[in-house]
This record gives C-alpha cells, structure tokens and sequence, in this order.
C-alpha cells in the first residue's frame, strides 16, 4: 500500500486518529504528549495513534495531504483539525469538545 493511501485509509477508518511522535502510553515529545492528555480529557476512548517516528514516509506523507508542517496532528471525522497548539486553543474554548462528541463510539 502506497503510504498515501495508508494515511488516507487510517484517516477514513477511524474517527479520531492522532499523528504523533510515539505512542499515547509513551508520547516521544511534549507537544504529542499534550495533545494525548488534552484527547483524553475530552473522553475520547477509540484514539488511534500513529507513531511517525517509525516512517519516515509518513512523517512526510501526513505533512502533505494535510499541508501542516508539525507534527502531532489530529483528525476527526477524516478532517484535519490542527496541531497541539489548535487542538490546545479549541479545548481551551470548547469548539474540540464539541466536535468530538460527534463521533461514534
């Protein structure tokens, strides 16, 4: 599977995804780590995680198709909804709470 595809395909499958470095149990750097936290505050129990640190395709991949420079990044619903400091400022706000109630499961 071409790694776009892979990345389109985990967007697609599941309702909230997270590109991070690490994993949710050992985030591998602060800004993954408080988007974990920040997910979990919200309740979210079917994140899936992406740990870019073991490809480095998709570590550039998930760049491309979301055109985002940074890495951790979030989907919801198959839409990217930002990085740490977006995911941070729409919790801070209650916009993330009110999009992830949206999702099934």
């Amino acid at each position: 599977m071409e790694v776009k595809e892979f990345i389109q395909k985990t967007i697609t499958d599941n309702p909230v995804v997270l590109f991070m470095k690490g994993s949710a149990q050992f985030p591998q750097c602060g800004f993954s780590a408080r988007a974990v936290q920040i997910l979990d505050a919200c309740g979210v129990k079917n994140l899936v995680t992406v740990n870019v640190l073991e490809d480095d395709e998709v570590r550039q991949g998930v760049k491309e198709i979301s055109n985002w420079p940074t890495i951790p990044q979030l989907y919801v619903n198959g839409e990217f909804v930002g990085g740490s400091d977006i995911v941070y400022e729409m919790y801070q706000n209650g916009e993330l709470q009110k999009l992830l109630p949206q999702v099934p499961g």
